[in-house]
């Protein structure tokens, strides 16, 4: 089930979207995460440095069938230009999904300090 509704907020870490719903076709996500922030978002400007990104994908009874780094990319894909200006930023990504309340999938992105 999508219900394909992207939410995003700025927290004093950094950026936190939340995407309702979950889908197997990682390619969906793209296009949808990518039209709220062209369309929607009116935060923060891209901005230079590394970054870390932390993807969880919360899920109700059995896992979806789906590979954790085709999530990974497609969501990197569609918030490169609005979070920050190339995937390449991306210093330390996690990615993980567990059994949980709600389908959906939450990303976190924070600049690192180094």
């Amino acid at each position: 089930m999508v219900s394909g509704k992207v939410k995003a907020r700025e927290t004093a870490e950094g950026l936190e979207i939340v995407i309702d719903g979950l889908t197997t076709q990682g390619r969906y996500y793209k296009p949808l995460v990518y039209e709220f922030f062209r369309k929607e978002w009116r935060g923060s400007r891209p901005a230079w440095g590394d970054h870390a990104v932390d993807i969880r994908m919360e899920h109700i009874g059995d896992p979806p069938w789906m590979d954790l780094d085709n999530l990974a990319k497609a969501l990197l894909d569609a918030i490169k230009g609005f979070v920050f200006h190339d995937d390449s930023q991306v210093a330390r990504l996690l990615v993980e999904r567990f059994p949980g309340e709600r389908e959906q999938i939450t990303i976190k992105v924070y600049a690192l300090k180094r």
